[in-house]
């Protein structure tokens, strides 16, 4: 699957960051979150199942799998061989633009700062991920950013909540927003995916 960066943004109002803990959840909470309506899924290499996650959660239809949390570059061809079709970072260094080049892996790179954003975009990137979101100035920065450099979109993650997220989908600068409030840990553990599946209908429906 070849999909533009931008375009996968689109897809979703919310991208779920998802840390999977047992492997035997992956394909399960793929399902479960499409069927709400929530196609685009960002799997964490937080834990040691997520190249096998992204694998199983590639097979499941309708599924657009990315890998997060990319820091080595070696994680690049790793995740994409795996079957990511893009990849988010918490920030971006020359190392992993170079990977991101040679991999051939669309990268949403982790920005905080004015400086950082122009950076990013002096190397051509165009979408990015305003990261750690509220931390960093939330709504108030991505309106104060969007003046000087209105040709960059951003999914702002870090401190969304189903509560937040509205406000900042009504951005012109926002495409979507990245949490983890889709996956609860609890829910996980305990099987019930029709939970899960409830919260991506809800997040779904944010955008308006």
């Amino acid at each position: 699957m070849t999909m533009n960066l931008l375009d996968i943004m689109r897809t979703s109002a919310v991208i779920p960051v998802i840390a999977i803990d047992d492997p035997d959840h992956a394909v399960p909470l793929a399902k479960a979150l499409v069927a709400g309506g929530i196609r685009v899924l960002e799997v964490t290499l937080r834990t040691p199942h997520g190249l096998g996650a992204i694998r199983a959660m590639s097979e499941v239809e309708g599924a657009i799998v990315g890998v997060g949390t990319l820091t080595q570059p070696e994680e690049f061809a790793a995740a994409r061989d795996a079957g990511a079709v893009f990849g988010v970072s918490p920030g971006l260094t020359d190392a992993l633009i170079a990977a991101a080049r040679s991999s051939g892996l669309p990268l949403l790179p982790g920005v905080m700062t004015p400086s950082e954003v122009m950076k990013a975009r002096e190397q051509g990137f165009r979408q990015l991920k305003l990261f750690p979101a509220v931390p960093a100035g939330g709504i108030g920065m991505l309106n104060g950013i969007g003046g000087p450099l209105p040709d960059v979109t951003f999914c702002p993650t870090g401190g969304i909540s189903q509560e937040n997220a509205p406000a900042f989908l009504a951005l012109k600068n926002v495409a979507c927003v990245g949490g983890s409030w889709l996956t609860p840990k609890e829910a996980m553990k305990a099987g019930d995916w029709a939970h899960i599946t409830a919260l991506a209908k809800a997040a779904s429906a944010l955008r308006g």
